[in-house]
């Protein structure tokens, strides 16, 4: 199989994975769904109000001056967990965007547990 096959294979099978994660999940006011999106570069990540459709608090580690790494997501979330915070949200619903748990997706969410922040 090619190598542009595979890369096909697996991004099909992560959004079938996004869709079938994201039906079960919503975020309101009081507890946003918090979104993370990773490249082979940057780590993206977002609270999101479904209701309102409105985006609470985002982060990403491209302003940050970060790569991805498990290390550098700590601060990635610790950045993140200061901005939620500050706009009074303790607990948030994990929304791992059909990304496997663990890794940086693990580290990060264990960086938010730390700094206070309810998954």
């Amino acid at each position: 199989m090619s190598r542009a096959k595979d890369l096909s294979k697996k991004n099909s099978l992560r959004l079938r994975r996004k869709k079938r994660i994201r039906g079960n999940i919503s975020g309101c006011a009081e507890t946003p769904r918090l979104s993370i999106f990773k490249s082979n570069k940057y780590f993206y990540a977002q609270a999101i109000d479904d209701v309102a459709g409105n985006t609470l608090a985002a982060v990403d580690s491209r302003v940050l001056k970060l790569s991805v790494s498990k290390e550098n997501v700590v601060s990635v979330a610790a950045k993140l967990a200061e901005t939620l915070k500050s706009k009074n949200i303790e607990s948030v619903v994990f929304d791992r965007n059909g990304y496997l748990y663990h890794g940086v997706v693990a580290s990060f969410a264990d960086a938010l547990r730390d700094n206070g922040i309810k998954l």
